[in-house]
């Protein structure tokens, strides 16, 4: 998919994925449920009938911003390194890509992250996200099998505290910033992998 957000020409100044990516960062500023077309229209400096020309509703932004993220994350699985090779070189590229994605569409995974599951929208998005996180448990399963991986944990387990640890990164994480994407992503492997891996 691509790797950046849809664009669509609306009013002078704006286009679609501008005005998504302050939708975005409004949304994950007061929440989606809370934010309003007006409260969107008196961020953009602009009137709710002009939000119209470039998106129909509010939901449909939602939608979009979803798109990107879960895009970004289901792209990596389409990989030929996310489908060839040992287990434990495939979770690696998987987890690596997974940093990545979300730095490079930080707020947009950061929305994602915080659904609270209230519309069809953001149920469906849960639902892909699970999807993706279950394709990652069976990498860890088919890991511990390899021998490669300790078979102690559950692979479920292993999959809820690597997902914790890299979902905490937008909470914290500084695009820009003394740590770079890939020696943020480094250290997370670093540390993960340690504690799994059954060679010294």
């Amino acid at each position: 998919m691509s790797s950046t957000a849809p664009t669509k020409r609306g009013r002078p100044g704006y286009d679609q994925q501008s005005v998504l990516l302050i939708a975005v960062d409004v949304f994950n500023k007061h929440g989606y449920d809370a934010t309003s077309m007006g409260i969107l229209a008196e961020n953009l400096g602009i009137s709710k009938s002009a939000i119209y020309h470039h998106v129909p509703s509010k939901g449909d932004l939602l939608k979009l911003a979803l798109e990107h993220a879960l895009g970004g994350l289901e792209a990596i699985l389409d990989e030929s390194e996310a489908k060839e090779g040992s287990a434990e070189a495939r979770l690696e590229f998987v987890l690596r890509q997974t940093i990545k994605v979300l730095v490079d569409r930080l707020p947009f995974v950061t929305l994602l992250l915080r659904l609270r599951g209230n519309t069809e929208i953001e149920r469906n998005a849960m639902e892909r996200r699970r999807a993706f996180d279950h394709i990652v448990a069976e990498l860890i399963s088919s890991a511990q099998d390899e021998g490669s991986m300790r078979k102690d944990i559950d692979p479920r387990t292993v999959t809820r505290l690597l997902f914790g640890t890299i979902n905490s990164i937008v909470e914290w994480y500084k695009p820009g910033g003394s740590l770079s994407p890939e020696k943020l992503a480094d250290d997370v492997i670093t540390m993960a992998f340690r504690g799994l891996q059954t060679k010294p």
